[in-house]
């Protein structure tokens, strides 16, 4: 990768981060990396969450939270008041799946392309339900959106009520064609349940545009915020039907407690149900729009451009030395700051395991469907030293 040329110097970004210098870390798509300016602001609302816990809590928190929100809300094109902050996406998709009422004989359509822990809570839901969880495939290589969406919509049935959908899929990296699937969807009256785990940060999003009607998400992965924050959108008209997975104060608030944590619109049980549900610290939630902040300052666009050149440049080689081809074709259409690459036969665990304790490179090596891969993300803080090693460790084990 010597004499690579990018359009950002993205090593001036390395010095933002906490990451340690010995290592390559080639795995954002895993847990997110926090900026240094992102987490100051973190620790400073714990700092003042401890100096007045009551008056934090028990008097501003509802106001600092729909703040937040309404940043958050703008940012991923939606209002305030159809986002609720969530820890995690497998949180935020628990809601629903236990929220939607399935009924005996009813189907919620998959895709080979998910989350396993979200995949196992659909599956444990209909289990309760009686309902079937349909784990249709998807067969990779593919060359256009269309031959996604034949695919996935042969496994529609007169009994599919829910389809679930990665927005860009955990172990392939792939950016579905997800507008187009919620057209359908809402077409024939199934109702879209989407992963967004991977989008804010990494692609453009407006929620509204996209029409899905629940979508669960990180911000503490591409949109570089603390660990445990994380939203559920879902459309004005099915927020009466969601149900709290914890029954606290939200559930039936006294009034009135105008500027307490139960201050909440009636009839909006959105917030009141999901932001308190007992003592706990909101700081991460807090600092979004932090995260915000920073990637706005840094130009995230050509941020983004940068690390998808590098990317592009590190799949040439790593396919060239595997002699595969590739899982989609090489634009952002398909992939943005993540992409996953076929490996030739080989233990993926053993050469993740090598390329950490020998090279010190953190990135995920696993088997999906029969084929080993290898997803790569690059971010902010990576550089092509960090490409020349990774390459320089698959060539030691491939040899």
């Amino acid at each position: 990768m010597t004499g690579t040329t990018l359009s950002l110097p993205l090593p001036t970004l390395a010095e933002q981060f906490l990451l340690r210098r010995d290592i390559t870390f080639l795995n954002h798509g895993s847990f997110g990396a926090c900026p240094r300016p992102v987490f100051t602001v973190y620790q400073a609302w714990q700092r003042q969450l401890e100096a007045q816990p009551v008056a934090f809590l028990g008097r501003e928190l509802s106001a600092r939270l729909h703040n937040a929100r309404t940043r958050l809300a703008a940012f991923v094109g939606a209002s305030a008041d159809e986002l609720v902050f969530v820890p995690n996406v497998t949180y935020a998709l628990n809601i629903v799946a236990r929220s939607i009422d399935l009924q005996p004989g009813d189907e919620v359509l998959g895709t080979t392309h998910e989350y396993g822990a979200i995949e196992r809570t659909w599956r444990y839901v209909c289990r309760q339900r009686g309902a079937t969880y349909v784990n249709q495939p998807v067969k990779l290589p593919v060359a256009t959106p269309t031959e996604i969406i034949d695919q996935l919509w042969s496994g529609v049935t007169p009994r599919t009520r829910v389809i679930l959908l990665s927005h860009i899929t955990s172990p392939t990296a792939l950016i579905m064609p997800v507008a187009e699937i919620c057209r359908r969807a809402r077409a024939a009256g199934i109702i879209t349940v989407i992963d967004g785990a991977h989008a804010p940060g990494q692609i453009d999003l407006n929620l509204t545009e996209l029409g899905a009607d629940f979508y669960g998400a990180n911000c503490h992965k591409w949109l570089c915020a603390p660990k445990g924050a994380g939203f559920l959108y879902v459309r004005p008209e099915h927020q009466t039907r969601l149900e709290p997975l914890v029954v606290s104060w939200g559930w039936q608030p006294p009034e009135p407690l105008q500027g307490s944590f139960l201050a909440y619109p009636t009839g909006r049980p959105l917030q009141a149900y999901y932001e308190w549900m007992g003592t706990d610290d909101p700081s991460a939630f807090l600092s979004v729009p932090a995260a915000i902040d920073f990637q706005q300052t840094h130009h995230w666009p050509a941020v983004r451009n940068a690390c998808h050149t590098l990317l592009r440049e590190a799949s040439t080689q790593i396919l060239e030395l595997s002699g595969l081809p590739p899982l989609s074709p090489a634009d952002e259409q398909w992939w943005g700051q993540m992409r996953a690459l076929p490996l030739p036969p080989c233990d993926p665990t053993q050469v993740q395991a090598r390329l950490w304790h020998e090279w010190r490179v953190e990135v995920p090596c696993f088997m999906w469907e029969g084929q080993p891969l290898i997803r790569v993300s690059v971010q902010a803080y990576n550089s092509p030293t960090d490409i020349d090693r990774l390459l320089s460790g698959l060539r030691a084990i491939m040899s």
